[in-house]
């Protein structure tokens, strides 16, 4: 099975992190900043950060509608907390002129968790890795409000304030989301889970 070239959006956010967590998941990973680079990759990373930032950046260097248009045509994408909101088809709470890549049937609240000094860290069970829960890094993170039928929930957290969980990491078809930070923990299970998903969308091409 071929190596997939997977890239890190590289405008805003913990990009290095996710670089060294990919190249430990055996994937050959490059930063990923203008829309030739954009072009080279089997898959993409959008790392955490500033949604809001991030999506002015994606405009500014032009890679909004070059993005947008490897996503429909099938390209594996992996975002993390603003990598989230970047792939929500709705936001709640976001800025009004705020744009997303879209793709995934989902709505996502922004800031859902609560502010920076509200962050916190919490053992997930994520379906579709059998061994011990993720060690998810939450940092004003989103969580998912709904999804569509087409959505596959991967994992959940108690709610703090009742009953009822919240949604912190789902897929749809080659897109993958979480509101947590997998590549500040050392623990690469959910990196080599998307290198997987690029690894397949490889062989089927």
């Amino acid at each position: 099975m071929s190596t997939p070239v997977i890239g890190v959006l590289a405008l805003q956010g913990d990009v290095r992190e996710h670089l060294i967590a990919l190249a430990e998941a055996d994937a050959l990973a490059r930063p990923v900043r203008r829309v030739e680079e954009l072009a080279e990759v089997d898959a993409l990373v959008i790392p955490g950060g500033e949604s809001t930032t991030m999506s002015k950046l994606a405009l500014l260097f032009g890679v909004m509608g070059p993005l947008r248009e490897r996503v429909a045509a099938g390209m594996p994408v992996y975002g993390t907390c603003a990598g989230m909101i970047m792939l929500a088809d709705k936001i709640l709470d976001g800025r009004e002129d705020q744009e997303t890549v879209g793709g995934i049937d989902m709505t996502v609240r922004r800031n859902a968790f609560g502010r920076q000094n509200e962050s916190f860290e919490s053992g997930v069970v994520f379906t579709g890795l059998d061994e011990a829960p993720v060690h998810g890094v939450f940092i004003r993170a989103p969580w998912v409000e709904a999804v569509g039928a087409g959505v596959q929930v991967l994992a959940e957290l108690p709610a703090a304030d009742g009953p009822e969980s919240r949604i912190v990491a789902v897929r749809q078809g080659n897109l993958l989301a979480t509101s947590f930070h997998p590549e500040l923990t050392g623990d690469h299970r959910v990196h080599a889970y998307f290198v997987r998903m690029a690894e397949e969308h490889l062989a089927a091409a």
